[in-house]
């Protein structure tokens, strides 16, 4: 036989495997379709429709005009109406809103006067996308202001229109000197649990399989929750190992603040941490091998890091990605970082992204038990 021959029959017989292998012959299609997807369709740079609150204390025509103005650019989603500055501070602090908006009472007067920006923008500056697109509103004028000029030849004073006055001044809040480390690297805690603690996981049970250590396992009489949980709790310890380091790198070589409670942090990211194992488990259900396993972790981690708001505004994606990102623990688990790390929030001014974690966790532990099967098929 042939050198031809023989690498065509090997190349036959690695077709013929890959046809067996269901997952993997369904990943190669599967892959490019879901990046084209979300690289596409979901991400989008163009930041807008940030959510924000109004404090209109002036309350005239022309208060309202402005703020109709900002909504027509389509910057802004105004979610809310307040009374005060106070109220804006407390509403971004807790995460609800990114931009504030306050009119002040004397607006008109200002404007009459030509004060400079007689409003104020106040911006979470902890992602600098945000401030770089509240920076768009500044280009809304009030109109011309009128300079007095005297005519050279006749020395009677004349008036010429000078550039527009801008509408607003910029209060940044959290991250003034717009470091982008600051706002990545709370993140990065995120991220990698994420890939560490669902992949840690995913090959608990299939390398048991393998090994054949299952075999001793069914001969004792440890049941189905007491082996998961027993799975569990080393990789939680590990979770949180990781959480300090990353802290501690964080704060020495990049200077990350820590405004907000360490022990709400270490209670959040142990939220965090139960559900990412919790998908670990449910993947390791469903994989045959640990390449397979690889894989579908993989396939897992892609979305959540494209569609939680780590590498791309949360607020440009469409509606139906961030449907998509709801879902998706990192999603929450950045926004409770990211306001215990950069706001100083508490976990009671969080925990409308806390109860989605503990959700998501119960439901996918709940999906691995009826999976799950102590046995070796």
């Amino acid at each position: 036989m042939s050198a031809g021959h023989r690498i065509g029959a090997i190349a036959r017989k690695e077709v013929r495997q890959l046809r067996r292998d269901r997952l993997t012959f369904g990943m190669i299609a599967g892959v490019p379709v879901l990046q084209l997807l979300l690289f596409g369709y979901a991400i989008d740079q163009d930041v807008r429709n940030l959510p924000a609150g109004v404090a209109d204390l002036a309350r005239t025509s022309a208060s309202r005009r402005l703020l109709a103005e900002v909504e027509a650019s389509q910057v802004l989603d105004v979610k809310v109406q307040v009374g005060s500055a106070e109220e804006l501070e407390q509403l971004m602090r807790r995460g609800a809103i990114s931009v504030g908006v306050v009119v002040p009472v004397d607006f008109e007067r200002r404007v009459a006067r030509g004060e400079g920006p007689p409003a104020q923008l106040l911006v979470d500056a902890s992602d600098p996308l945000y401030l770089a697109a509240a920076r768009g509103l500044l280009e809304l004028p009030l109109g011309r202001r009128s300079e007095s000029r005297f005519d050279r030849r006749s020395g009677v004073p004349s008036t010429a229109a000078s550039s527009p006055v801008a509408a607003f001044a910029i209060r940044p809040y959290y991250n003034p000197e717009r470091r982008t480390e600051v706002y990545i690297v709370p993140g990065l805690i995120g991220v990698i649990l994420t890939m560490t603690m669902v992949l840690f996981t995913a090959v608990a049970i299939v390398r048991e399989r393998e090994r054949g250590n299952l075999e001793l396992l069914i001969t004792t009489p440890v049941r189905t929750p007491e082996l998961m949980l027993g799975k569990l709790i080393p990789y939680v310890a590990i979770g949180l190992v990781q959480t300090t380091l990353v802290l501690i790198v964080g704060s020495v070589l990049f200077q990350v603040p820590l405004r907000g409670s360490l022990l709400d942090l270490y209670l959040g990211a142990l939220v965090f941490i139960c559900a990412t194992l919790s998908l670990g488990l449910l993947i390791s259900t469903a994989a045959a091998t640990q390449f397979q396993a690889f894989q579908l972790t993989f396939f897992t981690f892609l979305p959540q890091m494209l569609l939680s708001g780590f590498m791309f505004p949360f607020d440009a994606m469409p509606r139906a990605a961030r449907w998509i990102g709801e879902v998706l623990p990192l999603t929450h688990f950045l926004r409770v970082v990211r306001g215990i790390l950069l706001r100083g929030a508490g976990l009671g001014e969080l925990g409308g992204d806390l109860w989605p974690l503990g959700l998501f966790t119960a439901a996918v532990l709940g999906l691995t038990l009826l999976r799950f099967r102590k046995r070796l098929d």
